[in-house]
């Protein structure tokens, strides 16, 4: 856990958040700003900055955020589809400095994105 992050603080429970899921690894919230009428950002419990950032004992972690995406696209009924991002660093539009997945669904995307 970071001091200073807000993710670490929302895992926490040092700044509220509507949380949807949590296991000891994992936690997902709805975004602020949702940009879909589905979109929830699913965290590692670990501070890792970002995807840049993950190492060979992040493998397991990783698979574990697709897989609760999919949990959480299936209790949401998203079957017409949805789409998970993770977006590393400024240019690509990072602006929380603590990995994360976004979830995103309920509505028709475009390719490509941005």
């Amino acid at each position: 856990m970071s001091a200073d992050c807000l993710f670490c603080k929302i895992a926490a429970k040092q700044i509220p958040a509507k949380i949807v899921y949590e296991d000891p690894d994992v936690f997902a919230f709805e975004d602020i700003g949702p940009q879909a009428p589905t979109h929830l950002l699913i965290c590692p419990r670990k501070h890792i900055v970002s995807l840049e950032d993950v190492t060979d004992e992040d493998e397991l972690m990783l698979g574990h955020l697709q897989t609760v995406a999919a949990k959480l696209a299936r209790q949401r009924d998203l079957q017409q589809g949805f789409r998970t991002v993770i977006n590393t660093g400024q240019n690509a539009g990072q602006s929380v400095l603590h990995l994360h997945l976004h979830l995103l669904g309920g509505r028709s995307m475009r390719w490509p994105p941005g």
